[in-house]
């Protein structure tokens, strides 16, 4: 059939993207974000498809003063510093980010 598109095409060309639920501990952000890579971050937050919201605590004190983290649609995600947690967001966001066991 000439000129007709099948729904599987149109769907592809215009897949929904995933919306993620990022929840931030302010005092963790406090801690470990920098000057450096703030500007990516409000560049990363900014987008239509991300959420997020920042609470004073979220009582997992002893994750939030050894590392950077985000709880993203309700998983757990640590990094070693505040890029390489940006890094992974982008990741989840890109459907390529592979938990580490």
């Amino acid at each position: 059939m000439k000129g007709r598109i099948s729904l599987n095409m149109f769907s592809k060309l215009f897949k929904k993207e995933k919306k993620l639920n990022i929840d931030f501990c302010m005092k963790n952000l406090d801690r470990f974000l920098t000057d450096e890579n703030l500007k990516s971050y409000e560049s990363f937050m900014s987008q239509k498809n991300i959420q997020y919201k920042e609470f004073e605590c979220q009582s997992r004190c002893k994750e939030c003063k050894t590392s950077p983290y985000a709880i993203v649609n309700g998983e757990f995600i640590a990094a070693n510093d505040s890029q390489e947690l940006l890094d992974k967001l982008r990741q989840i966001r890109d459907g390529s980010y592979a938990a580490k066991s």
